[in-house]
């Protein structure tokens, strides 16, 4: 799994699921996404894209921000509309960005799972050969989305955790490790799972550790 360079600022995708059903968690990623700049301060900063996708069809990219006010302004614009899941399309959307200028990683935020799964794993095992790991973080308890969320996540050397509405905290905390990632690496998110609030962190290392599609 490639790291950063050093000495540059990480580059985050940070994808969540518009559909109706996912309003209350919009509103709450929403008024925690600034604890993915603040815990990068330290390690080099963070530039993060917003993806989204509700409706008919409708799956859109925002420009990368630098800080949370940006990102923030984005997300306040946009309401959720009923509509299918298209992770397959948010996929290709970063396989394409990361062919421009490397990503450090990216999170989904979502519910469920309503595609082709040979498909939208066709895509994610593509994006794994980029060495950009998906980490997906799930809402409730759907089956269906757990197996798929699982799946793309090996194959993208990435990590599936779940949390519910009740847990702003455990999102924030995901959310924070993450974004540590994506600018220092595995051995910044080793650091961080040291810390007093690590265990987010100690979450996600126990899966990146595993090997993934090809073994490494």
């Amino acid at each position: 799994m490639r790291k950063p360079d050093a000495g540059r600022r990480g580059r985050l995708v940070f994808a969540l699921d518009a559909t109706m059903s996912r309003q209350p968690t919009w509103d709450m990623a929403c008024s925690i996404q600034g604890e993915m700049f603040e815990a990068t301060k330290a390690i080099g900063g963070l530039d993060v894209q917003l993806v989204y996708f509700r409706g008919y069809g409708e799956c859109k990219a925002g420009r990368w921000q630098p800080d949370a006010d940006g990102l923030s302004r984005l997300m306040s614009r946009v309401e959720c509309h009923a509509g299918r899941t298209q992770i397959g399309k948010v996929l290709s959307h970063i396989r394409k960005e990361t062919t421009k200028q490397r990503i450090g990683a990216a999170v989904y935020v979502g519910d469920a799972f309503e595609e082709d799964i040979d498909k939208v794993c066709h895509v994610a095992g593509n994006l794994g050969l980029f060495g950009v790991p998906v980490f997906l973080f799930q809402e409730g308890h759907d089956p269906v989305a757990r197996k798929a969320f699982q799946e793309i996540a090996r194959l993208t050397n990435g990590a599936w955790c779940r949390f519910d509405q009740g847990s702003a905290g455990r999102l924030k905390a995901l959310l924070s490790a993450v974004a540590i990632y994506a600018s220092g690496g595995i051995k910044a998110l080793e650091h961080h799972s040291r810390g007093a609030d690590g265990e987010a962190a100690v979450a996600l290392l126990g899966q990146l550790r595993k090997p993934g599609p090809g073994g490494g």
